[in-house]
């Protein structure tokens, strides 16, 4: 492939500074209206750790993705410099041959609330992403997970959805926009691994090697 040298089209210019300019804008507004939200949720989390408990992480497309970077960062290591034990987190679609054999049997649908009874235990903590907050299988998981006295936290977007009254927990982004509402929740994904991490190395739950 040969890359030419002709001038950037104006238009595409544009577009690509208002895309980054939305979401700037988005972020900026859940700087200013949801830190305690997410101090909460890591607070939450934390706490549940500590006590034995574990973090499941669910969601669909780029928000299954979000769930299994999520997992890996408390799993191996979010910060360079801060060497630690693993932290018991679980992304439910890592699984193909149980997604797949599920999908086949029983239906989508019924999949992490299947995974959620067959894994979750009284005092875990379950994060549902989805940007629509009307995904079928993160809502059962949620209410699944509430039935087994887990705490549910909702990773949300437009305004929340159907899985909102499922989530004891929610932070929704300002925006009806996926790709927005995906940059935002990696963003505040990680600032709430980094908080946990620091409350539990704080506690002496963990220790920096």
């Amino acid at each position: 492939m040969t890359i030419t040298t002709a001038k950037t089209r104006p238009e595409l210019l544009s577009k690509t500074r208002s895309m980054f300019e939305d979401s700037i804008a988005v972020k900026q507004e859940i700087l200013e209206t949801q830190l305690e939200t997410i101090v909460r949720m890591a607070e939450v989390i934390a706490e549940s750790i500590e006590h034995g408990g574990k973090l499941l992480l669910c969601g669909n497309g780029g928000s299954a993705a979000d769930a299994q970077h999520l997992a890996a960062e408390l799993l191996v290591r979010l910060r360079p410099h801060v060497n630690r034990d693993g932290i018991p987190a679980l992304a439910l679609a890592a699984d193909m041959s149980s997604i797949t054999a599920c999908g086949n049997d029983y239906s989508f649908e019924a999949y992490y609330e299947r995974l959620v009874q067959a894994l979750g235990r009284s005092g875990d903590i379950l994060i549902g992403i989805t940007t629509s907050g009307k995904s079928p299988n993160v809502i059962r998981a949620l209410r699944a997970a509430r039935e087994r006295g887990l705490t549910t936290i909702g990773l949300l977007g437009d305004e929340g959805g159907p899985a909102l009254a499922d989530c004891d927990l929610a932070l929704i982004v300002p925006s009806k926009i996926t790709g927005r509402i995906q940059e935002s929740h990696i963003t505040i994904g990680h600032a709430m691994m980094e908080l946990v991490e620091e409350l539990l190395l704080e506690s002496g739950y963990l220790a920096a090697k």
